[in-house]
């Protein structure tokens, strides 16, 4: 084998289209462009969204609503989800080791679903309302960091 005689497979590859090489080519006189307008034109490059010096959608329609950055990192853990964990003191470290919530999670607040049936020390969690009812009535606690 030599440099020189290396060749793609047969079928491999396929033959560049020349445009504006005459009418037989299919793609003669304005090269598949149209007629005029800056589409046509060497360089008439615009931007993505840009119509012509008219007010871009993305412009002329209102901006609503609020999207959180943190969304994802907040997240709620059930009173059932609770109460499958072996451990009696609970924090966001050992939720995440278990699984329970993901491994980005910046904060994690206990809510009142499901049925807890055994006393549980929570540390550095959030609590909803119902859900510390349920834990203290069996004799577990919710410290808030």
């Amino acid at each position: 084998m030599r440099l020189n005689t290396i060749k793609p497979s047969e079928g491999s590859t396929h033959t560049k289209r020349r445009v504006g090489r005459g009418i037989g080519s299919g793609l003669g006189k304005t090269a598949g462009r149209g007629h005029k307008g800056q589409k046509s034109r060497a360089g008439g490059f615009h931007k993505v969204g840009f119509e012509g010096g008219q007010m871009p959608l993305q412009r002329r329609l209102p901006k609503r609503g609020f999207v959180s950055l943190t969304r994802g990192q907040n997240v709620e853990v059930r009173l059932s989800e609770l109460d499958k964990l072996p451990l009696d003191e609970i924090d966001l470290l050992s939720l995440k080791q278990a699984g329970v919530i993901s491994s980005d999670a910046l904060a994690a607040k206990v809510i009142l679903c499901g049925k807890l049936t055994r006393k549980v020390v929570l540390k550095g969690l959030g609590a909803s309302k119902g859900a510390r009812i349920a834990i203290e009535a069996l004799g577990g606690s919710v410290t808030e960091a």
